[in-house]
C-alpha cells in the first residue's frame, strides 16, 4: 500500500508575462491552486489547477473543507477510485468550474505520485504514443496587438520551424479581423497552420458573418465561436463554414464532449486538464474524441499538456503561453519545432516552491 499521510493545499498568484486580451477579458493573473500530498512510502506529489483572476479562493475552501480530509489513510494507487469518491463528494455542487478545479489540483497529485512510484515520466505512463508534438505560439497574438505586430511574431514562429500560430478574433467588424488575418497569410504563405479564438464572444449569426470572412484567409480553425453551452449554434455553424470549429477549453465534464461530438459541432477538442477535473477524465475526453477520428489540442497549461498530447495517438499540438517560469525550475523545451515532454518520473514539473510560497495568498 501507499497510503496518504499528509493532504495539504495552497493558493498561489502569478503574474501574467506580458498584456493578453482576447474579446471578452484581460488575463490579469494566473490563482493557482496546489496540492501536496505525501504518502507511507516516501513519496509527494504536487498537483495544481488555476483560474484567469477570481475564484481561487473559493477553490481553496472546498479542498480544505471537503476533500483533502476525505483521504486521510487512502491508498494513493487507487486514483480513479480517489476520483470517484471525491467526485460523489461534491455531487451537489457538479458538473460545474470551482469542482472541477478543485479536483483537478487533487488528481494531478495523485497522477504526479503514481508516475514517481513506478519510475516512469506522465508522457509514458498516460499512454506513450511518441515524446514530440507540435507547439503553436499563441503569446504573440493577442487581440490589442497590431496587424504589423502579429505578423512579426507569426514570422519569427515560422523561421523557428514551428508549426502554427493563434490570433484573437472579435473586433467590432469582422472585415477588420479578416484584414489582420489576411495580413499574416500574405506575410507567411500558405504552409503555416494559422488559429483563430473569438471567445465565445459571437451569436450564432455574427459567427457566421465571421466564418465567411475568414475563409478566404484558410485559418487551421475558429476557436469557441459561440458561448460553451450553445451546443445547436455550434452544430449550425460547422455547417455553414469549411473552417473547423474548435472547442473545449469551457467544458468542465467529459459528457459535454460526448455532446459536441454527437451533434458535429466540434472538429477539434480542446480539452483543458484543470478545467475538466484531472488527468483521469482528460484521458477519457482523448480517447472519447479518438473513436469520433477528432484532434486534441489542449488549452494553455503547456507544461502538463505536453506530455498528455504527446500519450495519446490523436494528440496534435500544444498551445505556447508560458506561464509557469516564475515559480518552476524548468521550462517547455522546444526543439526544431515540436515541444519535448520531460523524461523525469512525475508529471514534468518541477517546482520551486520557495518562489511558489513568495506568492502564496494567505
Amino acid at each position: 500500500m501507499s497510503t496518504i499521510t499528509h493532504a495539504s493545499a495552497l493558493l498561489a498568484d502569478i503574474a501574467v508575462e506580458t498584456d493578453r486580451t482576447d474579446a471578452v477579458q484581460s488575463f490579469v493573473k494566473q490563482e493557482t491552486i496546489l496540492v501536496r500530498l505525501t504518502t507511507s512510502d516516501g513519496l509527494e506529489g504536487i498537483g495544481y489547477a488555476y483560474t484567469i483572476g477570481t475564484g481561487g479562493t473559493s477553490v481553496l475552501a472546498l479542498l480544505r473543507d471537503h476533500l483533502l480530509p476525505r483521504l486521510a489513510g487512502k491508498d494513493a494507487r487507487n486514483v480513479e477510485g480517489l476520483w470517484q469518491e471525491l467526485f460523489g463528494l461534491t455531487r451537489a455542487t457538479t458538473t460545474g468550474a470551482i469542482t472541477s478545479l478543485a479536483l483537478a489540483a487533487v488528481d494531478t497529485a495523485l497522477w504526479d505520485l503514481r508516475c514517481k512510484r513506478a519510475g516512469e515520466p506522465l508522457w509514458q505512463l498516460a499512454g506513450g504514443h511518441r515524446q514530440e508534438v507540435p507547439v503553436y505560439d499563441t503569446e504573440g497574438g493577442w487581440l490589442h496587438l497590431t496587424a504589423d505586430e502579429l505578423v512579426k511574431s507569426a514570422l519569427t514562429a515560422k523561421e523557428a520551424g514551428w508549426a502554427g500560430v493563434k490570433m484573437k478574433v472579435g473586433k467590432p467588424h469582422p472585415a477588420e479581423d479578416a484584414e489582420r488575418l489576411r495580413a499574416v497569410r500574405e506575410a507567411v504563405g500558405p504552409q503555416l497552420h494559422i488559429m483563430t479564438d473569438a471567445n465565445q464572444s459571437q451569436s450564432l449569426s455574427s459567427a457566421v458573418q465571421l466564418a465567411a470572412a475568414l475563409e478566404p484567409y484558410d485559418p487551421y480553425w475558429l476557436e469557441e465561436p459561440l458561448p460553451a453551452d450553445d451546443i445547436s449554434g455550434h452544430a449550425r455553424l460547422a455547417r455553414s463554414t469549411t473552417i473547423p470549429v474548435a472547442v473545449g477549453e469551457s467544458m468542465y465534464a467529459p459528457m459535454q464532449f460526448r455532446s459536441y461530438l454527437e451533434q458535429g459541432a466540434a472538429s477539434v477538442v480542446q480539452v483543458d486538464v484543470a478545467r475538466v477535473g484531472g488527468i483521469t477524465p482528460w484521458l477519457k475526453v482523448a480517447h472519447l474524441a479518438e473513436t469520433f477520428n477528432v484532434k486534441v489540442c489542449p488549452h494553455f497549461l503547456m507544461e502538463l499538456h505536453v506530455s498528455l498530447v504527446a500519450a495519446v495517438p490523436n494528440g496534435a499540438y500544444v498551445e505556447y503561453i508560458p506561464q509557469l517560469r516564475a515559480v518552476t525550475r524548468t521550462e517547455l523545451t522546444v526543439r526544431d519545432g515540436l515541444a519535448v515532454a520531460p523524461d523525469e518520473p512525475g508529471i514534468g514539473i518541477d517546482w520551486d516552491l520557495d518562489a511558489i510560497e513568495d506568492r502564496r495568498v494567505s
